[in-house]
């Protein structure tokens, strides 16, 4: 044993890079504007007042996590989106839904008991 510790990188779960995604208000209106459409980089950044690197950081992100794909022609890189990883989030807030409205229903119950027993 060489007393050498070593440090793996965590395992980021693929529903961390979603969310992580998604909590931007610049990446949300991109995936809203490829919802149309693929676009150019040059298209999807028109709208923002950035410098060019800091936008294409956004669009690595998304491309990170799934959520858009690109394909190089020449010298033009298009995105498209790619929905399909929103299905874990989708799923994941299913199940917090149903958690919430059960405890929900829980706590109504238990303060209509209360209530006629006050009475």
């Amino acid at each position: 044993m060489t007393g050498l510790a070593t440090h793996a990188a965590p395992i980021i779960p693929p529903i961390d890079g979603i969310f992580r995604a998604l909590s931007d208000p610049t990446r949300r209106h991109v995936l809203e504007r490829l919802g149309s459409s693929p676009a150019s980089v040059s298209e999807l950044a028109a709208p923002y007042d950035m410098a060019l690197p800091s936008f294409v950081e956004h669009l690595k992100i998304l491309e990170g996590c799934g959520l858009v794909s690109s394909r190089k022609t020449g010298r033009v890189r298009t995105y498209k989106l790619a929905p399909e990883p929103l299905k874990l989030v989708e799923d994941w807030l299913a199940k917090q839904r149903q958690l919430w409205e059960r405890r929900l229903d829980q706590l109504d119950e238990y303060l209509m008991t209360l209530k006629e027993q006050n009475t």
